[in-house]
Parts: C-alpha cells; sequence; structure tokens
C-alpha cells in the first residue's frame, strides 16, 4: 500500500516516510522527520526537528511533535525525539527533543497511550505500556517506567522517576519518585497502597502482591526502614525479585537529593 498524503498539508522533500503512512490534511513535518510504516496523522499535525517514529502510531490533530526544549538554557543544538511502535497521541499533545544537559534525546517506548493535552518535556525517558491521561504534564528529565500510568492533571517534578506498574492519582503534584507497583496520590503525592489493579491485570500471581503488600506495609505504614524490612521479609520467606526491586528502588530514592534517586545530593 503506498502512502496517502493529503494535497493541503506540507512535507519536506528530505523527510524520510514509509510506504502506508497516512497523513490527514493541514500537517506539517520537517526535513528530519522518519516516519515508520503504517503510522497515521490524522491531520493538522506538526512534527519538526529530528524525529524518528516507528510503525503503526497514531497522531491526532493538535498534536506537536519534536518541538525545542523549553529550557533557557537551549542554543539550538542538534537533539532529537524517538519514538516505538503502535502509540496514539491523543489532541494536542507536546513532545519536546532532549538537551545537551541529558541524553540528548526524549524516548517513547511502544504501546503507550498519550491523552489529550498531555506534555512530555525535553529529556523524558518513557517505557512501554504507558498511560498518560489527559492534561498530564511530565517536566524535564522525568523517567516512567514500563506499565505505569498517570490520571489526568497530574503534574510530575524534572528528574522525577515513576517506578514499573505505578499509578499516580489525578491532579496529584509529584515532587518525588514513585516507587514501583505502588499507588500515589496527593499533593505532594506519597504512596498510599499496593497498585491492586494493575497487578492483577498483568497476571501477577497471589504470593507475590501479598509479598509486596507486605513490603509496603512495613516500609509505609510501620516505619521500619529499609534494613528492618529486608530482615523481616527475608525471615517470612517474602523476599521475592519484585520485592527487591522496590527495595532497591526505594533506596536509591533515599540516597537522592529531595527524594529523587537521580538528583544526587550536594556535597556538604
Amino acid at each position: 500500500m503506498s502512502s496517502e498524503w493529503h494535497l493541503h498539508s506540507v512535507i519536506d522533500a528530505r523527510a524520510t516516510i514509509a510506504d502506508s503512512v497516512e497523513i490527514g490534511p493541514y500537517c506539517v513535518i520537517g526535513p528530519d522527520v522518519t516516519i515508520g510504516p503504517s503510522t497515521r496523522l490524522i491531520g493538522n499535525v506538526t512534527i519538526m526537528g529530528k524525529v524518528t517514529i516507528g510503525r503503526y502510531n497514531r497522531f491526532y490533530p493538535g498534536s506537536v511533535i519534536g518541538g525545542e526544549p523549553q529550557d533557557v538554557s537551549y542554543r539550538g543544538e542538534p537533539t532529537a525525539v524517538e519514538i516505538g511502535d503502535h502509540n496514539v497521541f491523543r489532541e494536542s499533545v507536546t513532545v519536546n527533543r532532549g538537551t545537551v544537559k541529558d541524553a540528548r534525546v526524549t524516548r517513547i517506548g511502544s504501546h503507550c497511550y498519550f491523552m489529550a493535552g498531555s506534555h512530555a518535556a525535553h529529556d523524558c525517558q518513557i517505557g512501554d505500556h504507558v498511560i498518560l491521561a489527559n492534561a498530564v504534564l511530565l517536566g524535564g528529565h522525568v523517567h516512567v517506567h514500563d506499565f505505569a500510568s498517570l490520571a489526568g492533571g497530574a503534574a510530575v517534578h524534572h528528574y522525577t522517576t515513576i517506578g514499573k506498574y505505578a499509578f499516580v492519582g489525578g491532579l496529584s503534584r509529584v515532587i518525588q519518585d514513585v516507587p514501583p507497583f505502588m499507588l500515589a496520590e496527593g499533593s505532594p503525592a506519597r504512596p498510599r497502597y499496593v497498585n491492586l489493579v494493575a497487578l492483577k491485570r498483568n497476571g501477577f500471581p497471589a504470593d507475590i502482591i501479598a509479598a509486596i503488600a507486605e513490603a509496603y506495609r512495613l516500609l509505609y505504614r510501620a516505619s521500619s526502614g529499609l534494613d528492618q524490612t529486608r530482615q523481616v521479609l527475608r525471615e517470612r520467606g517474602k523476599l521475592l525479585p519484585q520485592v527487591n526491586e522496590l527495595l532497591h528502588f526505594v533506596q536509591n530514592q533515599h540516597e537522592g537529593r529531595n527524594g529523587r534517586a537521580r538528583q544526587l545530593r550536594r556535597a556538604a
């Protein structure tokens, strides 16, 4: 199947566009853009800068991909956006390019869903099967791991990490890392319980869920501390790989600055 390009779109001749790409009316595509097979731009989509897009993605009207980073230190350096396969970008989604201060690239994995008005700032690294609901705002350098979901209006501070299978409640102000498998909400957001819905939907066995729940109770309800929590869980036979992953995440978070593992503490 050949590509279908609407006559009212502006497509730079230097762009690399695969067969079977559908480009609707009033789209603008720059010279350094690469679009993979069976991707669809419904209409009024802007893709600028160096952007690489995989297969079977859908972009809805008003989305702008590859805009310059909203960083006052940016001086026009060559940076990029990389997007995987089978993603959906709904109306007015914005994804900015990276900066030389970090990875130089903003990355989005595969099978993600970005709802209307959501924003991924410069240098964000987003995994697979991630959901950003309407008006979710990711600051610069935010990492979101696989299968994480953020509900409408959540705002995430720069350099924050959202762990895998985590859920962030709507309108939350996220200024610290959110550990994997946790449900966090509030202003500021705090882990409130285990994200049982995601774990059950994704086939986690009951014993693993119970072990994660016990780790949560010890860490956030009993305030046992990492060492004591690890010892208790080991004695009870619940120090499973997923629990170790949770404890390792929390340890790194505590070693970081202001509850963010990727911001190292300043020297005294």
